[in-house]
């Protein structure tokens, strides 16, 4: 179940950033959706390889070149989903960046994990 809520809200995420980031285009919220599944599969594939070859970079910028992978993580997603447009690099940056927020915000409001 809570994994289910994690994508609807990373869905939700998606939306709010076509409205608040110009080049940044979701067609419907089921477009949305499969965008959040997307570029979760993107990131834990091809993200985590990149990652791994960039750290030297990310620890040099202090981890603001993760952003710079997650924006070509979020272009390859568009060109993989119908419905999800990023028309450039620009765009993509400060969609991963909104992006990363407002996932940090959802999960903050979310009640944490217990185990019995």
């Amino acid at each position: 179940m809570r994994l289910i809520l994690h994508w609807i809200l990373s869905a939700v995420a998606l939306m709010i950033v076509a409205h608040l980031v110009p080049g940044f285009y979701i067609r419907s919220f089921g477009a949305a959706l499969i965008a959040a599944l997307v570029i979760g599969l993107v990131n834990a594939t091809l993200g985590f390889f990149l990652k791994v070859l960039t750290f030297p970079f990310i620890i040099l910028t202090l981890g603001l070149f993760w952003f710079v992978v997650n924006a070509l993580m979020l272009i390859v997603a568009s060109k993989l989903v119908p419905g999800f447009v990023v028309t450039g690099f620009v765009p993509a940056f400060w969609g991963a960046i909104v992006l990363a927020l407002l996932n940090m915000a959802f999960r903050a409001l979310l009640p944490s994990q217990e185990r019995p």
